[in-house]
């Protein structure tokens, strides 16, 4: 075991590592780094178990940087602990895994979720302490935050719900070291006030000298006993161990010149590296999900029924299958229809309650240990999510995220309930994954097909009922779209997506009896797009297209119909909501905002021309 003085020595060797690789990347945030020096070693060197040779024991005890500008001291943690092998001193260049802020990378397995953008780690660490509980586990899982990003509306979020799931086997750490990026935090040093705020919350709070080694480690086992989720409030100095940094506004993100380093460094012990030995963590009886094979539920032709309905009974089906499936809802699972997962399987249902933001967070942890996460929301309350998703797409998770209530179609609500930005939103992440279905059953088939495939995936669903027009042995392929009519007369594609296929087949009925000929596309999949198929097949049948969507303009399928056929000669007319919508019902806005069948007609009639 390491005594007191070693850990010391550690921290101080660690800050040495910090100074050095950031001077010598030219950039980094090196006093935010230092003071976190002892909270870092105290972890890493004394309190936490784990497998140093595999970052993926599902038994380690888990750490997360929400603080994700620090990165520097954690690469040097890792290395003295002989985690990573990779030089520390290459550091933020091009070659190396030990980027800037951190993310998940092959290279780099002990970064399961990427920080940098402030107020989302301890609602990573719920989702990993929430597995733990779920597991069976006996892991813990630590997070450490700056006292900057506790401005951040999400670490409340993620605050109050770790209180309401009683997770005593979390633990944050606040590094109130009293300076932002640009002056003093909205607290600076009053840690009684943090403290209060915490407990406020239903948490044990513990306030400590966040540089006096027998008070971090007195704190960690005090945490340990609790039967709540344990906040240590450490004060802490900015650019501790250097007197020139200590307590200095102006420092931030700023590596010191070779000079200043030199001048640095005479004022940091440089012990040897004492011997020390990571505590292996308590293996955990190791359980196989049993799965079964999932059931369909048949629906029959012409059927009414809403897809965000179809969508929680192929849920509740694929979770009482598969217990590594997790559904998570923003307290409207009467509306996504996501309750329908605790009649089939209650234990895999987590209410986040109105919190999307940290429900993203959550999810992501979950994901992180093995899970399979499903959430849903309405598509407008993704949006203030946004960031959270981006964070999971560059952390490589592989989630759904179902946006149900989208577009006009809802009706009366009005356009702050209406989801119409969602398809841009999903498409503008890399290698993500975007899916529209239009029934019961593609709805059931998509969200199957979801299961099955990695990254983020979005599924549309809409409020209205809509009637079934596909049968069960039907097959839906990612990247492919459906023909549902086509003849070789045809002179207009009506492409749709959701509630506007369903008017595009209605439009297709009226122009046939007016001698108009015109072949009906279903795009179920946006993204990825089988773009030389869906060339191919309009060049053979009229060569242009008419595409209807529930959804403004920017970024949905219009624009992403238009960059695919920008260079092969075809006429495409978009129509899409094209201004603030208002209350009124489906029926009435559709027609209102032109995206009704009569609207899709008109356009065929004026385009044909």
């Amino acid at each position: 075991m390491v005594n007191a003085k070693e850990l010391q020595d550690i921290a101080n060797l660690l800050r040495r590592d910090v100074l050095q690789m950031t001077t010598a990347a030219g950039s980094g945030h090196a006093t935010s780094a230092l003071s976190s020096a002892e909270l870092i070693t105290c972890l890493f060197f004394h309190e936490m178990s784990y497998d140093k040779d595999n970052a993926n024991n599902h038994d380690n005890d888990e750490f997360v940087l929400s603080k994700g500008h620090a990165a520097p001291i954690l690469y040097a943690a890792l290395s003295r602990a002989k985690c990573i092998q990779e030089d520390i001193m290459e550091y933020r260049k091009i070659s190396s895994s030990l980027e800037g802020h951190p993310i998940p990378s092959a290279a780099l397995p002990w970064i399961k979720a990427a920080t940098g953008s402030l107020g989302q780690g301890l609602g990573i660490g719920i989702g990993m302490a929430l597995a733990a509980k779920m597991q069976k586990k006996h892991y813990r899982t630590y997070v450490l935050l700056g006292d900057s990003e506790c401005s951040e509306g999400s670490v409340w979020e993620a605050i109050q719900l770790a209180s309401y799931y009683k997770l005593n086997n979390l633990c944050a750490i606040v590094d109130v070291n009293k300076l932002g990026q640009r002056g003093e935090t909205m607290l600076s040093h009053n840690i009684a006030e943090y403290k209060k705020r915490f407990e406020s919350f239903g948490w044990k709070a513990i306030t400590i000298n966040g540089h006096k080694i027998s008070n971090i480690i007195s704190a960690l086992e005090n945490a340990k006993k609790s039967n709540y989720p344990t906040a240590i409030i450490a004060r802490t100095i900015k650019g501790k161990g250097v007197s020139f940094l200590e307590g200095r506004n102006g420092w931030h993100g700023k590596a010191l010149k070779e000079d200043e380093l030199e001048k640095a460094l005479k004022e940091i012990p440089n012990p040897i590296m004492p011997n020390f030995e990571i505590k292996k963590p308590k293996e955990s009886r190791k359980t196989e999900p049993r799965t079964k094979k999932p059931i369909i539920k048949n629906y029959n032709i012409g059927e009414l029924i809403a897809t965000r309905e179809a969508y929680g009974t192929a849920l509740a089906y694929l979770a009482y299958s598969n217990p590594s499936i997790i559904s998570l809802d923003g307290e409207v699972s009467n509306s996504t229809f996501a309750e329908k997962v605790k009649e089939q399987a209650p234990n895999q249902f987590i209410e986040c309650f109105i919190a999307e933001q940290n429900m993203i967070s959550m999810a992501l942890g979950l994901e992180k240990k093995g899970y399979l996460p499903f959430v849903s929301t309405f598509a407008a309350f993704l949006t203030r999510a946004h960031d959270q998703i981006r964070m999971s797409s560059i952390s490589h998770s592989n989630m759904t995220i179902c946006g149900s209530h989208a577009g006009v179609s809802i009706g009366e609500d009005g356009a702050s309930q209406m989801g119409l930005e969602d398809i841009a939103l999903f498409r503008s992440l890399p290698n993500s994954i975007v899916l529209y279905p239009c029934d019961a059953v593609s709805a059931q088939k998509l969200v199957n097909l979801a299961s099955q495939t990695q990254g983020i995936k979005y599924i549309r669903t809409t409020r209205p009922k809509t009637p079934v027009i596909y049968n069960e042995k039907e097959e839906f392929i990612l990247g492919d779209f459906k023909v549902l009519k086509f003849s070789n007369f045809d002179s207009v594609i009506l492409a749709g997506s959701g509630i506007t296929l369903h008017e595009c087949l209605k439009a297709h009925d009226k122009l046939k009896s007016s001698g108009l000929h015109t072949a009906v596309i279903d795009i179920y999949c946006i993204k990825p797009f089988n773009a030389g198929k869906f060339i191919d097949f309009v060049k053979k049948h009229g060569n242009t297209i008419i595409v209807a969507e529930d959804h403004y303009p920017e970024g949905g399928i219009g624009e992403m119909l238009a960059s695919l056929l920008a260079n092969h000669n075809i006429k495409i007319k978009s129509l899409a909501v094209n201004k603030v919508p208002h209350s009124g019902t489906s029926q009435q806005l559709l027609e209102k905002y032109n995206i009704n069948s009569d609207a899709i007609v008109k356009a065929a009639r004026a385009i044909h021309k």
